[in-house]
């Protein structure tokens, strides 16, 4: 052979054949795993029951920490379901969208307006009679010997009289000047908080529903989509509803108003009794008694007379008008319309009493058409 061929290579050995051929795992070097935790070992159990609690309680007190915010939002969005049915009846006569939106809400502010207009000269006038009448009836009252003599032992009646004539009483009601303040600041904010997203909501409230429906599973996403839009269509329903029994509770007071003798007062007081009326069970409570100081700051007959039809009146409302009206509108049997309005007072005051309906009606239609359904193929 020649000195240029070049000699052949020796054979690898084994071990170097091995390496090439067969790698070694990653994981050999570190060693091999062990067996998984025991997810029954107690300490296992009680470490991640006790992180899954700290993370509830955190969640929980975040929540109600928010809990006046997630509160306007849901009046907010109430607000736009129940008046999106009165937007939809303004598109069908050719308007667009945004405009008619702007012509509700424009109507919604107007009523507050004249609200507000209509109840404040009469308070401010009752209020001043009041006063000056108070120290007439403090001495109808010290002709009666009991009271004479709760007088003398408590001066109860002198301390009563000093501070309805010190014209003070209103201020001190409300916790004084600041407080009064305060409380006025807070509630034209949240109003305005209100409005504001009632507006958006209102506007986008299509494409609200749709991406919330959307978080539904594609093979469910048709039957959610049908549900919500009809407990949508039953918050509107509601609305209506409470709008008529409204519009009735102020006819019939205008027209006892100018019947007994307040037809000085009884624009004002009808329009005052039938804003309140929105309001489930204790709204004609607080109408009443309204319309029944005021009476009896003009003439105690003419206030005995309020609170006579009131009574009467508010046991029709409730047993006869109410049920009645809403049973078409949110399809909900009397019993169920007055304990939620009862249940949501308890909860929330005012602002629950008036979502309550309208959920509950929500709610009675989910259970009616998933789980009754459900039982039903079982």
């Amino acid at each position: 052979m020649s000195g240029s061929e070049e000699e052949p290579l020796a054979p690898e050995s084994a071990e170097t054949q091995q390496v090439e051929t067969e790698p070694v795992e990653p994981g050999e070097p570190l060693g091999t795993p062990g067996r998984p935790l025991d997810r029954t070992a107690p300490f296992y159990f009680g470490f991640f029951a006790g992180l899954g609690a700290l993370v509830a309680w955190w969640l929980g007190t975040t929540l109600l920490s928010i809990g006046s915010t997630l509160l306007l939002v849901v009046v907010a969005f109430f607000l736009a379901a129940g008046l999106n049915p009165a937007v939809e009846a303004i598109q069908r006569r050719g308007l667009s969208r945004t405009w008619s939106v702007v012509t509700v809400i424009a109507a919604v502010l107007a009523t507050l307006a004249l609200f507000v207009g209509a109840i404040v000269p009469v308070i401010a006038d009752q209020v001043r009679r009041i006063t000056q009448q108070a120290p007439g009836w403090f001495a109808e009252l010290q002709q009666s010997e009991r009271v004479r003599w709760l007088n003398d032992e408590y001066a109860a009646l002198d301390r009563l009289e000093s501070y309805v004539t010190n014209g003070d009483f209103m201020g001190t009601l409300f916790g004084g000047v600041l407080g009064f303040g305060l409380a006025l600041v807070g509630a034209v904010f949240n109003a305005f908080i209100i409005i504001v997203l009632t507006l958006y909501f209102l506007s986008s409230l299509d494409t609200t529903t749709h991406a919330l429906y959307r978080l539904a599973p594609a093979s469910r996403r048709e039957r959610v989509a049908l549900l919500g839009d009809r407990v949508v269509a039953g918050i509107g329903g509601y609305v209506s509803g409470a709008f008529l029994v409204a519009l009735t509770a102020g006819i019939t007071s205008l027209v006892f108003l100018f019947v007994v003798g307040l037809g000085e007062y009884a624009v004002a007081l009808a329009f005052v009794v039938a804003l309140l009326d929105v309001i489930p069970m204790i709204g004609a409570t607080l109408g009443a008694l309204v319309v029944s100081a005021i009476g009896f700051a003009t003439d105690w007959r003419i206030g005995l007379a309020c609170v006579v039809f009131f009574a009467l009146y508010q046991q029709v409302e409730n047993y006869v008008v109410y049920p009645r009206v809403m049973a078409r509108s949110v399809d909900l049997p009397g019993a169920v319309i007055v304990i939620a309005a009862l249940v949501g007072a308890a909860l929330l005051g005012v602002v629950g009493a008036l979502l309550a309906i309208p959920t509950a009606a929500a709610v009675l239609l989910l259970v009616r058409e998933v789980f009754v359904r459900k039982q039903d193929l079982a």
